[in-house]
């Protein structure tokens, strides 16, 4: 249910007509008796409202202030034309969105669901590999503790937390946080923003909890303490071992031999086949 207030009883009508041709519930309500009519209304009726439609009214400033301190409801500012002052002083009083006429009652409803689905997510925070990131502009907690983030790189952390169960790329991660349209910056900046990240990162949890692939991208991994043994005493093996060293079994494929001395199987033929004997 959407509940319309507008000075003007004609305009109100119309708009409660549009959303009745979608077939969605609206109800015009008075101005001058919104207050009264906003306390008698019980909790469970007004967690069903899905938006406010506030057109002309002389008390704006409080009717928006009793809203937002009642209800998350999307509250949307309808104005007779698009103008810079006006828009700006409904988002100063706290207006989620502002529409001009002539719209649409489906107009309407895709923004107020937007709406909702940014607070939804505001609220929420996720935690990873000893992160707990924020999706509200908020700097994350690594160990319990807040780490300064540049908004860039920030931007591109929550990137990663969203993308966690798969790999994004760096041109995905570029057109997050530069726009697909910008063409005076090159993507390889992403680079730049990560490595730092990185140190960040790696100086408050003591490992680099980001694992990066070439051409496939860069993924949050989960580190638990049996991962982070695993892996360090597979690094000082790959490090003790001279380069004639045995291959392990892992990078050895079932029906294929290693090549004497120290070039392995793959690299052995990717050799071949760029200069054939």
């Amino acid at each position: 249910m959407f509940v319309v207030l507008d000075d003007r009883s004609t305009v109100a009508g119309g708009c409660i007509a549009c959303f009745e041709r979608e077939g969605i519930a609206a109800v015009a309500v008075d101005p001058a008796e919104f207050m009264d009519w906003f306390e008698l209304v019980n909790d469970s009726d007004v967690d069903v409202v899905e938006g406010f439609l506030i057109g002309s009214v002389t008390n704006r400033r409080q009717i928006a202030a009793r809203i937002r301190a009642r209800c998350r409801a999307p509250l949307l500012g309808l104005i007779e034309a698009k103008t810079l002052n006006e828009t700006l002083d409904l988002f100063s009083l706290g207006f989620d969105d502002v529409v001009s006429k002539p719209f649409h009652v489906r107009e309407i409803l895709a923004r107020s669901g937007a709406i909702r689905r940014r607070m939804k997510m505001a609220e929420q925070c996720v935690d990873v590999a000893g992160i707990r990131i924020f999706f509200d502009g908020r700097d994350p907690l690594v160990n319990d503790e807040v780490l300064p983030l540049p908004r860039r790189e920030r931007r591109i952390l929550e990137c990663l937390v969203l993308s966690r169960n798969t790999r994004v790329t760096k041109t995905q991660i570029f057109n997050r946080v530069y726009g697909i349209f910008n063409d005076e910056i090159h993507e390889n900046v992403i680079e730049s923003h990560i490595s730092r990240l990185r140190k960040r990162l790696k100086q408050r949890l003591g490992h680099d909890p980001i694992d990066s692939q070439r051409f496939l991208g860069y993924r949050l991994k989960e580190y638990s303490g049996e991962d982070s043994s695993v892996a360090n005493s597979d690094a000082e093996t790959s490090l003790t071992q001279g380069p004639d060293a045995p291959l392990t079994k892992s990078i050895i494929r079932d029906d294929q031999e290693s090549v004497d001395g120290p070039i392995r199987t793959n690299d052995y033929q990717h050799i071949g086949h760029v200069c054939p004997s």
